[in-house]
């Protein structure tokens, strides 16, 4: 590509005449600064905020915006040139009108062929260049991916809006009206609610899952996600599952694990110490976003209880990164909605609208006899997830 023509396209994207305009603050830990030798590497969902991120990063680092690239690869009008000879082009036609280094803000860079190998270059031999790299999908740093920029990247996960994000760009939202929301930006506010959802529904399956298990067409892709959907915090059967839609258990898998790479579902695997047991269950699966399990799973009645678990969920991710469930042995066994590890100590946590029931206290009592060393339970109602759950605080 013309050198001339990819700053014009560049300059679309950048902020070299206006600043971005105000955006909500997103929480996430950060990196205290950007380094010439480390990428900073954000993973999240379709449509979740990266590219808004990526704005409030040059405030938050104190960068000069005469001084910061943006591009987004999914810029029609570089179609034709995604490879790493286009990255060298961006640099080299960058540095000749705004001075050598720079920061380099890369959206969806999972499109251009060779790109790991380029950066990796470019971190090995750093010359004032500091890069920021979005995907929608965590394929983007593995395999290949992940041992060519091995010890050179530092990776933060992206995801839709909290309740207080939600607050603040709804600063009289409720609860109830978050969890019928969801989190995706652009939704918040528009009378479009569902169909724009659905639309993110689509697009997800189509462009961040069809396209990498090469599968024929989107239908079973979809039924697949939907039953992930409707059976959030049941335990999934592959097999079973496999069998309701006519898969292999083999093709069924591997359609849950490309929902799982694209960060439409979540997994929770079962808590113990032991991997060989931890494998030997099944496990749960929750949705990114609670506005789009709604828009796209039928539902008879009210279903706060399992939104708000949905959530609770979202939230122990974000904080802890590995969220775990645990069941009692045999029928009627008691069940713990969610175990997080705090300080080298296992933290059971249960989940319900208004105040915990005796069902959940005989399945933490059950949890404490198989683990006696594991903390206090942390109870997640309404009223402590509208505070922000300070017992679990980061």
């Amino acid at each position: 590509m013309d050198p001339t023509a990819f700053l014009e396209i560049a300059r679309d994207w950048s902020f070299w005449e206006e600043p971005p305009q105000k955006s909500v603050r997103r929480e996430i830990a950060l990196p205290t600064e950007l380094r010439p030798d480390l990428a900073l590497v954000v993973q999240g969902v379709r449509r979740c905020g990266k590219s808004t991120l990526l704005q409030q990063l040059m405030d938050r680092y104190g960068l000069d915006r005469a001084k910061c690239l943006f591009i987004n690869f999914e810029d029609p009008r570089l179609a034709a040139s995604l490879d790493h000879t286009l990255l060298d082009t961006m640099v080299k036609a960058f540095e000749a009108e705004h001075g050598p280094g720079g920061t380099y803000f890369l959206d969806e860079i999972q499109w251009v062929d060779g790109w790991q190998k380029w950066l990796r270059l470019q971190l090995d031999r750093p010359k004032g260049r500091r890069f920021v790299v979005t995907g929608s999908n965590a394929h983007l740093l593995s395999g290949e991916v992940g041992s060519t920029l091995t010890g050179r990247h530092h990776t933060v996960e992206l995801f839709p809006f909290d309740f207080q994000e939600f607050r603040a760009a709804r600063p009289k939202a409720t609860l109830a009206e978050f969890l019928e929301c969801g989190g995706f930006p652009a939704v918040i506010k528009s009378p479009d609610r569902d169909m724009i959802l659905r639309s993110y529904f689509n697009d997800i399956v189509e462009r961040d899952i069809r396209e990498r298990v090469a599968a024929r067409s989107a239908q079973p892709l979809r039924k697949v996600v939907q039953m992930l959907l409707e059976s959030a915090g049941s335990e999934t059967s592959t097999r079973r599952l496999a069998t309701a839609l006519g898969l292999s258990p083999d093709t069924a898998g591997t359609y849950i694990d490309a929902a799982e790479s694209a960060y439409l579902v979540l997994g929770a695997t079962y808590f113990a110490y032991s991997a060989r047991r931890q494998l030997a269950r099944n496990r749960k699966f929750y949705p990114v976003d609670t506005g789009l399990r709604r828009a796209v799973v039928t539902t008879t009645g009210e279903d706060r209880g399992k939104q708000l678990e949905c959530a609770a969920y979202l939230l122990l991710r974000r904080r802890f990164r590995t969220v775990h469930f645990w069941r009692g042995e045999g029928s009627g066994a008691g069940e713990v909605d969610f175990v997080v590890e705090r300080a080298g100590k296992a933290v059971p946590v249960q989940v319900s609208w208004e105040a915990p029931t005796d069902r959940h206290r005989r399945a933490l009592d059950a949890f404490h006899r198989a683990h006696p060393h594991a903390a206090e339970a942390v109870f997640i109602t309404r009223e402590s997830f509208e505070h922000g759950v300070p017992e679990l605080a980061p």
